[in-house]
C-alpha cells in the first residue's frame, strides 16, 4: 500500500536550534502511483549532496521522501509533498532559512516548492521541466541551475528557458553547464556536489559567497545562464 504521508529524513547530526535547514530532494518518474517507500537510485543519487552538507555545523539537513514515485500531471504529487513539508518544517523551526535541493523530478518539485516560508535559495539539478513550470515563486529567492551536456533523460534546452523567464522575476539567477556529464551526475561528481555545497552555504550565510556563482549571477541573460561549470578546486 502506498505511504500514506510524505516525511522528511534527518541526515547527520541534529543538534539544539539549528541556524539553517536544507531540503534535498530525489528524482521520481513522470506517472507511478505506486508506493515511493523503497529507496532505489533516485534517492542513493543524492545522498551525497546531503551527507556533503550536513557537514556544517549549524546546518539541519534532510531527505525528502515522496508518498508516490510519480509527478502525476495536473496533481504534481511530487510538489505538494515538497509544499507540506516545508510548512511542517518551518513551524518547527519559524524564521529559520531554507534552502532546496533537487534532481531531475525532485528539481522540478523544490523550483515549484520554492514560494515556501522561510525558503531562500533552490539548486535545480538537471531538472525535468516542459515549458509549463511557473518562476513567480521564485520572486526574492536565489536560483541555481545545472545540467549536464550529455543529458539524455531531461532537456536541458528546457532548463535554460526556465532560467530566462526566472531572471525576469529575480536577479540572483545562475546556470551551468556541466560539461561531459549526463543525468546520472556520475562523471564529474565530486564538482557537481562542491557547486551544491557552495551555493547554500553561502545563500544561507553560512559561508562565504563563491565568487563563480557570483559572478555568473552579475552576468546579463542569458551570459550567466549557459556558464561551463569550473573544475574541481
Amino acid at each position: 500500500m502506498p505511504e500514506s504521508l510524505p516525511r522528511l529524513e534527518p541526515v547527520g547530526p541534529q543538534r539544539g536550534r539549528p541556524a539553517a535547514l536544507a531540503v534535498v530532494a530525489h528524482g521520481g518518474s513522470a506517472n507511478g502511483t505506486d508506493s515511493a517507500g523503497l529507496r532505489g537510485l533516485p534517492y542513493w543519487r543524492m545522498v551525497p549532496f546531503a551527507r556533503a552538507l550536513a557537514r556544517t555545523d549549524g546546518l539541519a539537513v534532510f531527505l525528502l521522501r515522496y508518498r508516490l514515485r510519480g509527478w502525476n500531471g495536473v496533481a504534481r504529487d511530487a510538489a505538494r509533498d515538497a509544499d507540506e513539508m516545508l510548512t511542517d518544517l518551518h513551524g518547527r523551526h519559524p524564521g529559520v532559512p531554507i534552502a532546496l535541493v533537487g534532481h531531475s523530478m525532485g528539481g522540478r518539485a523544490v523550483l515549484h516548492a520554492a514560494g515556501g516560508a522561510g525558503v531562500r535559495a533552490v539548486a535545480a539539478l538537471a531538472p525535468w521541466l516542459d515549458g509549463t513550470d511557473p518562476v513567480e515563486q521564485l520572486a526574492g529567492r536565489s536560483l541555481l541551475i545545472a545540467h549536464g551536456d550529455r543529458e539524455r533523460t531531461t532537456d536541458p534546452r528546457e532548463s535554460l528557458a526556465y532560467a530566462v523567464r526566472a531572471r525576469e522575476v529575480t536577479d540572483r539567477v545562475a546556470r551551468f553547464d556541466v560539461l561531459g556529464d549526463g543525468h546520472a551526475m556520475l562523471r564529474r561528481a565530486r564538482e557537481w556536489h562542491a557547486l551544491v555545497t557552495r551555493f547554500v552555504l553561502g545563500e544561507l550565510g553560512l559561508a562565504a559567497e563563491d565568487p563563480a556563482i557570483a559572478d555568473a549571477m552579475r552576468q546579463p541573460c542569458p551570459d550567466g545562464l549557459q556558464v561551463p561549470l569550473p573544475g574541481a578546486r
